[in-house]
């Protein structure tokens, strides 16, 4: 067959040979198909992934909602473990009326360990969000297991104190110590102490 010796006249394809016309309308079948899937397979393809990852997804969020559904008993007794905690911290607070008394239980607490003060220096109360930070300068002199027994007796207390900032020195006489230190107390503000009240009523009823 001479290639030279065909019209290739588009309007004459009805003459060609049967070879040209398989090829010719083969060629035609793959430029459908490559157009279809050109302009409308290879968008639903993006879709199918896309929908596949979103499947993913979902499927990863159902099991992350799952595990705290199956576990949120334990979350609640939790959060119920926490709140008792919290209110039992709050209580542990002194209110405004009890911080008089809880400076003399401090300065009684060292005095009965031996010690000596030489400042004894309530700063201004720090307002945090909850509450407020009541700091105490002190400074004392004593022996050593004296020092001890002060700082044990302040975390005996029944309100929260908490020591900070402890600088020990040897002071005159041998066995002689000097501590300057940060005491700290915490007091649960007339908002929360309202609060409280008002919840602790509600309890009675």
């Amino acid at each position: 067959m001479n290639l030279s010796e065909i019209n290739w006249d588009i309007n004459t394809a009805g003459t060609w040979p049967l070879p040209i016309k398989a090829a010719a309308t083969l060629l035609i079948c793959a430029l459908v198909a490559g157009t279809g899937v050109y302009f409308d397979t290879l968008d639903q393809l993006a879709e199918l992934e896309s929908t596949e990852q979103k499947e993913l997804e979902l499927k990863q969020e159902f099991e992350g909602k799952q595990t705290k559904a199956v576990n949120l008993k334990d979350y609640q007794d939790q959060l119920a473990q926490i709140e008792i905690q919290l209110h039992e911290m709050i209580r542990q607070m002194p209110t405004e009326e009890e911080v008089a008394s809880l400076l003399v239980d401090i300065t009684q607490t060292g005095l009965a360990s031996g010690l000596e003060f030489r400042l004894f220096k309530p700063e201004a109360p720090i307002r945090k969000e909850f509450y407020s930070e009541l700091p105490i300068n002190i400074q004392v002199i004593g022996n050593y297991n004296g020092l001890g027994l002060f700082v044990s007796g302040l975390a005996s207390l029944p309100r929260i104190v908490t020591v900070h900032d402890v600088s020990i020195l040897p002071e005159g006489k041998e066995g002689t110590m000097l501590m300057n230190a940060m005491v700290k107390t915490y007091n649960e503000g007339s908002d929360t102490a309202k609060a409280d009240q008002k919840t602790q009523r509600k309890g009675r009823r």
